[in-house]
């Protein structure tokens, strides 16, 4: 049984910091690419971070360029998200997703094409 588990959302001020995580099991880590989207209220889910099996081929949104940094230890079968100068606006459920590759149009219908969800985290910044 594939599951992916999502931790590390809390309240934050505006300027602060989070790392979220998503511990995978059931399925060979290594040979996915793992994403993060999040969904925030009466929005649809976007795309934020794409990463490669090897981590080679990296992806971000517009919106959290140059803020967030995806990472991933494919020993420990964890995928993370580091989160810096969040923004009211970052305020959303936040899930890990796992698919065969991170093409250019992962993002698309909200992550229509993976595979595999967690069940999310949330993350609220007050202002």
């Amino acid at each position: 049984q594939v599951r992916l588990v999502e931790s590390g959302g809390d309240l934050v001020q505006a300027g602060g910091s989070l790392r979220l995580s998503c511990t995978v099991s059931g399925l060979r880590f290594d040979d996915y690419a793992m994403a993060w989207f999040r969904q925030g209220p009466g929005k649809e889910r976007e795309g934020v971070s794409c990463m490669s099996e090897t981590g080679v081929v990296i992806y971000y949104g517009d919106s959290v360029k140059g803020r967030f940094t995806i990472s991933r230890d494919n020993a420990e079968n964890t995928l993370y998200l580091q989160m810096n100068s969040l923004k009211p606006e970052d305020t959303a459920m936040y899930f890990c997703a796992a698919d065969w590759a991170c093409g250019e149009n992962w993002y698309q219908g909200g992550g229509a094409d993976f595979d595999y969800w967690g069940q999310g985290t949330q993350v609220t910044v007050s202002s």
